[in-house]
């Protein structure tokens, strides 16, 4: 398990499967302003790719996110669109509506940066995030991300265009 100083972040277990399922997927605001795509409903059986880790995919690791003082589940986290070639990945999370506001997100960004640049070594990790989504901003610029731009109206969430901010990390410019 890879730590912060808040959280661990650790393989999926089979038994996440089902609270990320509920807690953050079928959560459709929370689900289509977090997804690149529209919100569909998934059967409680199917094999949702978002939530399964069958090592099939080289180019997407997820994690589940847990609380280090309890070891309870609080997220779920993602290096995503890992280019071997140009040693660059995004980053991804989500955290359950109960652990939102208590620093995890700083955190998990903290863990990812350390797993992309130290464990995998990447030149370059990037996010995506809605404009409006002052959470990620936050969690991403504490960890020494630069806002490197923003696609007006890229974003197509739940009948409205809205902005997204591009930022970005250099290996060189991270400070663990």
């Amino acid at each position: 398990m890879l730590t912060g100083s808040k959280v661990g972040l650790r393989a999926r277990h089979e038994e996440d499967i089902p609270v990320l399922r509920t807690e953050l997927f079928n959560d459709v605001v929370n689900a289509a302003r977090a997804d690149s795509g529209p919100w569909r409903p998934m059967s409680p059986t199917s094999k949702d790719p978002r939530l399964v880790a069958d090592g099939q995919e080289p180019g997407h690791v997820p994690f589940s996110v847990v609380e280090l003082a309890g070891g309870s589940l609080v997220g779920a986290a993602t290096l995503w669109g890992i280019d071997t070639h140009h040693r660059s990945a995004h980053i991804g999370l989500g955290l359950l509506p109960s652990a939102r506001g208590q620093g995890y997100g700083t955190d998990v960004v903290a863990v990812l940066c350390h797993y992309g640049f130290v464990v995998r070594g990447l030149h370059r990790l990037q996010i995506e995030t809605l404009a409006d989504n002052t959470a990620m901003l936050r969690s991403a610029e504490r960890n020494g991300f630069v806002r490197e731009g923003v696609l007006r109206k890229s974003a197509w969430v739940l009948g409205e265009f809205l902005d997204e901010v591009l930022l970005g990390l250099l290996a060189e410019d991270w400070r663990p």
